[in-house]
């Protein structure tokens, strides 16, 4: 028998063996002898290793080499040669609206402004920070390790450590095994909880601090109480998308004389989830005739210089590029495509970081009331005015 595992140690592998024995079967289970231990069992992979089994036991099944007559001339599948050269790489990260990307983005000014820092990172969504564009993170332990992880670097030293925690995490072990021992032995460092008000990353499940109520569960608990409960004072709770509040209270907690253990809160729930609950709603408001508003980003093509600062400094997916309408510029302009949730980080970006200020907010209106046909037509008559007054001074003053 051929069994196929991916991974290591082989645990299938010697379970099915220990079965066997024990009913007194003579099956030779055939596994990692002919398959790579480590590493992704792809198309190219699994060929070799089945070739393998069929020349050694297929013989009485007269299927030895039976595979030879398939086996490709080169590693990697023609087929996929060919996705690799439509499609273009897409490595791993935040969702489009994650409220734990604004929270790396103010850690990203922060490095600008004080030099790097180190960073003790947890098992959740905000560990694609160690990714680029923010290449944020040093350490990793395990689930709900993160300020443990850090424990060693509570020693006098002229910077602070971040430790990253998300509220899975924290519920999991890190009141007691993070913040906990935090306590007891004074550390002097800085705890940063993200709280997207669910265990995000293994798909939206409900914890102890979730804001939905359960029947069969108890939500509502909050993670602060809980802080304060094992008896750390220095508590800072901010919204995940005011990038710069975010900034500076990281500023205070990493500058200020108070010793002891800082902890702040970064509260945003998680986008998935948000939009999973809300879609159908705003869909059945949609279908009954009632006003909507949805908010859009955008981007001047007129005034974006082409720096694509805002692309580094959140990665968002929603931002791409774009060529440049203006003939006389060749750097390609950055835009915002229509997976856009209006979360509006781009625009605190360009704020906190004091870039270009070509990104603008438009509120879109489905099913409007008479009052918004009417400003909509003043508006653009506003427009035509300022435009046709333009045009003429141009005119005026032009060779």
């Amino acid at each position: 028998m051929l069994l196929i595992e991916e991974g290591q140690p082989d645990y299938i592998e010697q379970a099915v063996n220990s079965i066997l024995r024990k009913q007194d079967l003579e099956t030779r289970i055939v596994g990692k002898d002919v398959l790579p231990m480590a590493g992704e069992y792809t198309g190219a992979v699994l060929h070799a290793g089945i070739a393998a089994f069929m020349k050694t036991h297929g013989e009485s099944l007269g299927a030895a080499g039976s595979l030879g007559h398939n086996r490709p001339k080169h590693p990697d599948s023609p087929a996929l040669d060919d996705l690799n050269a439509l499609l273009p790489p897409r490595p791993a990260g935040f969702c489009t609206g994650c409220p734990e990307r604004p929270v790396f983005s103010a850690m990203k000014l922060l490095e600008r402004e004080m030099g790097p820092f180190h960073v003790s990172c947890d098992i959740g969504c905000h560990l694609f920070s160690i990714l680029p564009p923010f290449n944020i993170g040093n350490t990793t332990m395990g689930y709900g390790l993160g300020w443990a992880g850090a424990s060693a670097f509570n020693t006098q030293s002229d910077k602070r450590t971040i430790s990253v925690m998300g509220d899975g995490g924290f519920w999991h072990n890190g009141l007691s095994s993070g913040v906990g021992n935090a306590v007891f032995n004074k550390n002097d460092n800085v705890l940063l909880i993200v709280d997207n008000n669910y265990a995000a990353a293994t798909g939206g499940q409900d914890i102890l601090s979730s804001r939905g109520k359960r029947e069969s569960k108890s939500t509502g608990h909050s993670i602060q109480s809980a802080v304060r409960g094992v008896g750390v004072t220095w508590l800072k709770t901010v919204g995940s998308y005011d990038v710069a509040k975010m900034r500076d209270t990281l500023r205070d907690a990493l500058t200020t004389p108070e010793k002891g253990p800082k902890v702040i809160v970064a509260e945003g729930e998680c986008m998935l989830n948000r939009q999973r609950r809300e879609k159908p709603l705003l869909a059945k408001k949609l279908k009954s005739g009632e006003r909507l508003v949805r908010t859009r980003f955008g981007i001047d093509p007129d005034s974006c210089t082409g720096d694509h600062s805002c692309i580094r400094l959140s990665g968002c997916p929603s931002l791409t590029i774009r060529e440049n309408p203006d003939p006389l510029r060749e750097d390609p302009i950055a835009a915002v495509d229509n997976s856009c949730v209006g979360c509006g980080l781009c625009g605190e970006v360009a704020h906190a970081a004091v870039l270009c200020p070509s990104f603008y907010r438009a509120d879109v209106i489905q099913n409007p009331g008479r009052w918004d046909r009417f400003m909509a037509k003043m508006r653009a008559r506003i427009i035509q005015w300022v435009e046709r007054r333009s045009e003429k001074g141009r005119s005026r003053h032009a060779f």
